[in-house]
């Protein structure tokens, strides 16, 4: 049963690391099923496995989930669902990928090699643990709006940076010969799996993953008992969520598609649908003028009732 009365659209977020050596073989039908189900959004397809968001009718969306289950490879499948009374995306892609989620380190694999897991009932005492140094794997403006208490933040602008981070962090450096215990954290788990298979491909013994990822912990664990501080950045139209996964107060820049700052409704830097203060000075006014001439469509298609095709929030991302 539909959990919202007034929802209409069903959005499955999934991941699966597995070894795919047909993975360009499996796009087309794959494709072909999303089309004839009306079912939109993303699925990245690489040798390392599967990552997607897609959204539709609930019946269609879960004709696309068994699709995949039967298929021996994706059998262990497990997605994340929410609700939205209009559709959070335009389009349906396929895309081909060499990783589903870019690290840019070659022989990584979360299928083997990745950390242990954590339920988010168990979170809250491995990172009170004093021994057990917390890391948010997440990018500079994610950790902005929210993080959970006493975790590093890397400062990284894409997960690529990861991997030079770890291997400089104070923090992650060897005390009397024996490397610390590391507690890793992402948004839907699926960046922390390979971020761990980093670490114990660099010789650490003892690393742990949130399971579910803060998705899950915000799900699961109550707010009197949490130890999150603030929202979770979310790749759809919610922009970010609070416990219980209810939406939260941070509006996108629909420019950079990132959360807006404090204060940038107010700055001369914020124009809606062009820029905001963090993209402001790292695009030309050329790009500022087609940024305008894309937001006057979409209002022009506002007025008239009608769907104007263009990026919307979540569209090109998948499960985080």
């Amino acid at each position: 049963m539909n959990p919202q009365v007034n929802a209409r659209y069903l959005t499955a977020a999934f991941y699966l690391f597995v070894d795919l050596p047909d993975y360009a073989q499996r796009r087309a039908p794959l494709l072909d099923l999303c089309l004839q189900r009306h079912v939109k959004g993303l699925i990245l397809l690489a040798r390392e496995g599967i990552n997607s968001t897609i959204a539709g009718a609930e019946v269609d969306v879960r004709a696309v989930l068994a699709y995949l289950r039967a298929d021996l490879a994706f059998a262990t499948l497990v997605h994340k669902e929410s609700w939205s009374e209009k559709s959070p995306f335009h389009r349906m892609k396929v895309r081909l990928k060499k990783e589903i989620v870019t690290m840019g380190v070659p022989g990584i694999s979360p299928t083997n090699g990745a950390g242990t897991y954590v339920q988010p009932q168990d979170w809250n005492a491995l990172i009170s643990a004093p021994d057990v140094v917390v890391v948010d794997t997440r990018n500079d403006y994610e950790v902005e709006i929210g993080t959970f208490a006493g975790a590093l933040d890397p400062r990284i602008k894409t997960f690529s940076e990861l991997p030079a981070w770890t291997a400089q962090a104070p923090d992650l450096q060897a005390r009397d010969g024996k490397k610390p215990r590391v507690a890793m954290f992402c948004t839907g788990g699926i960046r922390c799996e390979k971020s761990t298979a980093l670490l114990r491909a660099q010789g650490f013994d003892e690393v742990y993953h949130l399971e579910g990822g803060i998705l899950k912990y915000l799900e699961t664990v109550p707010p009197q008992e949490s130890l999150w501080q603030g929202e979770c950045f979310v790749f759809d139209e919610r922009v970010s969520v609070g416990h219980g996964l209810l939406p939260g107060e941070h509006q996108l820049c629909r420019c950079c598609r990132q959360p807006l700052p404090d204060g940038a409704l107010q700055s001369p830097e914020y124009e809606l649908g062009v820029s905001c203060p963090r993209c402001f000075s790292v695009s030309t006014p050329e790009q500022k003028d087609r940024a305008r001439e894309r937001q006057r469509q979409w209002l022009l298609a506002k007025a008239r009732s009608q769907t104007h095709i263009g990026r919307v929030a979540g569209e090109g991302n998948a499960a985080g």
